[in-house]
């Protein structure tokens, strides 16, 4: 794979793209839905451990259940918001590694009390990088994200996976955002002020 994308396409994923607070009221159906999961789970993880889990809280109810968790600066956005997806990762996401990763056994390296913080850490990085192929997902397919992590994980965790290994990461609102809400872009950080080359 070596053709480089074009610039209408790192306008969409990349330069252009912004996180958006405020929705048009346009509905997503379960098929982009469905296609982006079919996106994002292709981005690579370590041994294929492919440890997110998403929840999308689409319905009135769902989101009413959501909202007394959120921390009130992201109620509005979120209850506004044709869906919002609650990213979270599998604790025991090695009990899949025989199937993701049959050439060897991957599920050795993480099972077991003693390997737990290890697990744990590999959940949340790689989780985490799921999570940003997720987001390049749903650009990718027009939508567009407002990522937060202004929430309270406890209960969300509590109201929505009570009695599972699943353990809530960041939530990302999902939509067709207003493009008159936004503001200015901030600023990031200049080559030579984040990078070296050794």
């Amino acid at each position: 794979m070596t053709e480089i994308v074009n610039d209408k396409a790192l306008d969409v994923l990349f330069r252009q793209a912004r996180s958006h607070t405020a929705w048009q009221n346009k509905p997503i159906s379960e098929v982009t839905l469905q296609a982006l999961w079919d996106l994002a789970k292709m981005g690579p993880t370590s041994a294929n451990c492919s440890p997110m889990r998403v929840v999308f809280v689409e319905s009135q109810e769902a989101k009413e259940k959501l909202k007394p968790h959120l921390m009130p600066g992201n109620v509005e956005q979120t209850m506004a918001a044709p869906v919002c997806a609650i990213l979270a990762n599998d604790a025991e996401f090695y009990e899949h590694l025989p199937r993701l990763f049959p050439h060897s056994d991957a599920r050795a390296w993480f099972a077991g009390e003693e390997k737990k913080a290890h697990a744990e850490a590999t959940a949340l990085r790689n989780g985490s990088l799921q999570g940003a192929y997720f987001m390049l997902a749903a650009r990718a397919l027009g939508l567009d994200c407002g990522p937060m992590s202004g929430f309270d994980n406890a209960g969300v965790d509590r109201d929505f996976f009570a009695g599972t290994t699943l353990r809530s990461n960041f939530l990302c609102n999902l939509g067709y955002g207003d493009p008159e809400s936004l503001y200015p872009r901030g600023p990031r950080l200049d080559f030579d002020e984040a990078c070296q080359i050794l």
